[in-house]
This record gives structure tokens, sequence and C-alpha cells, in this order.
């Protein structure tokens, strides 16, 4: 199918969750701004408050008061990076919308390029890092994270794509119908497909303060990406009932052998053998049986995504 070239005059939906940035907020807001308004856009710029604990709220409402083009949501606790930027994809009135960390990482100067390229008939415009300048266990273990995730993943996701990225109204509208609790954005975008493009880019250090996103946080994204877009957690657990019953078949014929053989001995080897592989591939498949469990009961819950505490500057109640 031939890629439509996207018009000329369009709403600009900017969505930028914010976790404790106070510290380089207002820097963001500055270079993002200059962008925008070089480049004429008619735009909104969506700030989602993510339960941040330091003076950003005051911040953020500063801005907001001060620029009607600015608006804040405001969750009532931390709901998570991933949520926030899906309140973001509700709340969005652009015909295309573009998803960026306010720690200057990734270059607001970065967006023209992404919206040419949606001009030219792309649906999805995904920024790729060409070169990164984290610390040195940072690029392992996200050079690791892609890795293992793709190799165990149904639907493969780009390497060092995050979640800056330019989404157009008519994949935006399939991703907010997808209201499952454990949201991992990169794989839902890559999975519901639409013609995707890529603008490579040097991604810089934090502006300041520190990575809201450490190994831990990596590890549940992961997690999240395994569970939501891949059987592998389910095979691994008849891979152990195979593993298991190999070793029980080994298991019987070495008892036979010392039986006949004269070899035997009280059976505290064998015993012992039987009980702590049985046991341990029983606590394994119950793990990941619990794990599906666990999210099918949160699913099932239907307690909404995120609270809202506050939105300044949205004229209307968004649904």
């Amino acid at each position: 199918m031939d890629k439509q070239p996207k018009p000329k005059n369009f709403l600009l939906s900017i969505i930028a969750p914010v976790f404790n940035e106070e510290a380089g907020i207002e820097e963001f807001r500055k270079r993002l701004l200059k962008v925008l308004e070089a480049e004429h856009y008619t735009f909104e710029l969506i700030f989602v408050n993510d339960g941040s604990r330091d003076g950003t709220s005051m911040l953020l409402a500063k801005m907001a008061y001060e620029d009607k083009r600015i608006k804040v949501l405001g969750f009532s606790r931390n709901f998570g990076h991933q949520v926030a930027v899906s309140a973001g994809f509700d709340y969005a009135k652009g015909d295309a919308v573009v998803v960026i960390d306010t720690d200057l990482q990734d270059p607001p100067e970065l967006i023209p390029q992404l919206v040419a390229k949606w001009q030219e008939g792309f649906e999805i415009v995904n920024a790729m890092r060409r070169s990164r300048k984290d610390g040195i266990t940072k690029r392992l273990t996200a050079g690791l994270f892609y890795k293992l995730l793709n190799g165990m993943l149904s639907y493969k996701i780009p390497e060092n794509v995050g979640d800056f990225r330019l989404i157009d109204r008519k994949p935006l509208d399939i991703l907010k119908s997808m209201r499952e609790k454990d949201r991992y954005i990169r794989g839902m975008t890559n999975w519901i497909g639409f013609k995707q493009g890529f603008v490579e880019f040097d991604r810089d250090k934090r502006f300041a303060g520190t990575t809201h996103y450490p190994l831990r946080k990596m590890l549940s994204l992961a997690t999240n990406a395994l569970f939501s877009f891949s059987t592998v957690p389910m095979k691994l657990a008849h891979w152990a009932f195979a593993l298991f019953s190999l070793l029980s078949v080994l298991t019987v014929f070495y008892i036979l052998v010392t039986k006949f053989t004269g070899a035997d001995v009280p059976g505290w080897t064998s015993q012992m053998l039987i009980t702590v592989v049985f046991g341990a591939i029983q606590m394994f498949v119950l793990a990941i049986i619990s794990e599906y469990v666990g999210r099918i009961y949160q699913q099932g819950q239907e307690r909404p995504l995120y609270i809202v505490s506050s939105a300044l500057n949205f004229s209307e109640k968004q649904t």
C-alpha cells in the first residue's frame, strides 16, 4: 500500500511524562518551545505529572498559568512511566502525537525530522539511537535487555528504540483502546503494525538528576514485555516438565542397575535427587502460573489505569 502524505496544517500533541524533574524541567520547556515555534507548528504540550514529590508540580502549574498551550495532568500518586504516557494518549487532541521524556536525553530538536517523516506518509516514526552517552553499565544492561527480549518475543521490537516517537492519530486510537494493566508501549506500538519509519539520533546525557529507570525498573519492564508479548514462559514450563520426566527415567534406570548389580545402598541419594529436582521444577512452574494468574486478577478488577487529581488548561472533560 502506498504511503499517503499527511496534511501541512495539523495539530501536534507533545506528551511529556514527568516524575521529580524539578532541576531540568524549565530547560526542557525552553528548548522544546524554541523548536516548535521556529517550525510554526500548531501544538499542545501535555505534561503528565506522575506523582512528583519535589517542586515539579509547582513549576508545571506556573508554566500552565503563563502559557495556555501547556496542559498539565496531575496523578493522585505515582502510577509509572508507561501509564503516564498512556494518559497522555487519552487526553491528546492532535492529528499526531510525539512522546518525549523531559530529561533532554531525547533531543527536542529531532521533532521536525519526525514530523517530516510522518508527512511523507509513515504512520509511526521511531527515534532510533545511533549512539548514547550513558554510563557503561547502562549501555551494557540496555544492550542485553534488547538481545534477550527479542530472543523470546513473538513480535520483535527494534533495538535502540525507546518511547521517543511520533504516532499518527489512526494508530493512536488503536493504542488507546488497549487497556491492559501491565503496559509495555514499545511492544504495543510494534504489535499494532502500520507503516513505521525511523530517524536516527545521538542520545545525550541527562541534563540534570538521575535516571528513573534503574535496573529494577528495567527488569520490571522486561517482565511486562515477556508476559504480554511472548509464550516463552509457558513453553519453559513444558520444557521443565520434559526435563523432569527425563531425569525421572534416568533415576529409575540408575536404581534398577544398582539393584541388580548388587551395588544397592540405602536410597538416600536417589530419594534426595527425586525430591530436590521435582520440588525445584514444581516451584518454577508454579511461579510462572502465579505470574499469569496475578495479571489476570489485576485485569479482572477493572480498576482505572490511573487517577487524575488535577487537570490544567483542558477545556473539556476527557473520556
